[in-house]
């Protein structure tokens, strides 16, 4: 997982990605998964309503939101918080105490959602997990599986749902031999979207910003799309305009340089 990351940043582009777990990992037959594909401006108000759409089927519902990053964990965590949703947050930027403290409060509580980072992909073991959704491209087919298999545990039904933008919608190759479902896209409340602007609006511009360069940095790494810059950027600016944020936050000139995107049209370096 982390390995293919890290292979896409430092490799020449000729190499070959060996998968050395392969088809063999399965799912779990009682956990149904679905897909669902939308712009990626509405990704933040479809998990606000695939969330309240599960809290009024499942009494004791508890949910995992897996995200891209750390950052993007701050950000969704402080969205659903502003919104007054039951949330909590765990992500390798916290300090471990923080982070054993809420991991072991999901595991004892119902009613609650996680914003997570992958720090809960594996080796965790939350009982009663109702649904995960995953928000994002995953690095890989394995660290979809991994993210999955957090509900239907001990033997019990789950579902999971895959939050894609159509330009991440080729990940689905890698996952067609699955039991995935296409789950059509909603109907969006447009008070909804109001009240998540108005509440975006009171979010720490800090967090916001920090969430513009991990998102950057990560989908720079993934070869499928960090390979066309000037769509890369695009695509990180249509991301901060839709976090409210009034022009893209700047990057240093050498984190510019060493993205490859110092003098990719869009890019603001700063002085």
């Amino acid at each position: 997982m982390q390995v293919r990351r890290i292979s896409q940043l430092v490799l020449k582009r000729e190499y070959d990605y060996v998968d050395t777990v392969g088809l063999g990992l399965e799912t779990n037959p009682k956990v149904k998964q679905f897909y669902l594909v939308a712009p990626h401006e509405q990704h933040f108000q479809l998990v606000h309503h695939l969330l309240a759409s599960h809290i009024s089927e499942v009494p004791d519902y508890k949910v995992i939101v897996f995200c891209t990053t750390a950052m993007m964990t701050s950000l969704m965590f402080s969205l659903f918080r502003e919104m007054k949703m039951n949330v909590r947050e765990i992500h390798s930027r916290k300090p471990q105490l923080y982070r054993t403290r809420i991991s072991d409060e999901f595991k004892e509580t119902k009613r609650v959602i996680l914003i997570s980072s992958d720090v809960s992909a594996r080796g965790m073991n939350y009982p009663d997990v109702t649904l995960v959704i995953q928000v994002g491209l995953p690095v890989d087919r394995e660290q979809y599986i991994h993210r999955l298999g957090r509900t239907g545990r001990e033997g019990k039904e789950g579902e999971g749902i895959l939050l894609l933008a159509p330009w991440e919608q080729y990940f689905l190759d890698d996952i067609k031999d699955l039991p995935m479902e296409n789950w059509p896209v909603p109907h969006l409340d447009p008070r909804v979207k109001v009240k998540m602007e108005e509440a975006m609006e009171k979010m720490d511009t800090s967090v916001k910003e920090a969430a513009y360069h991990a998102w950057l940095g990560y989908y720079n790494s993934v070869r499928e799309i960090g390979r066309d810059k000037t769509t890369l950027v695009e695509l990180a600016n249509h991301f901060s305009e839709s976090i409210g944020l009034q022009k893209p936050p700047s990057l240093f000139r050498r984190t510019a340089l060493k993205m490859g995107l110092k003098d990719v049209p869009g890019i603001r370096i700063r002085k």
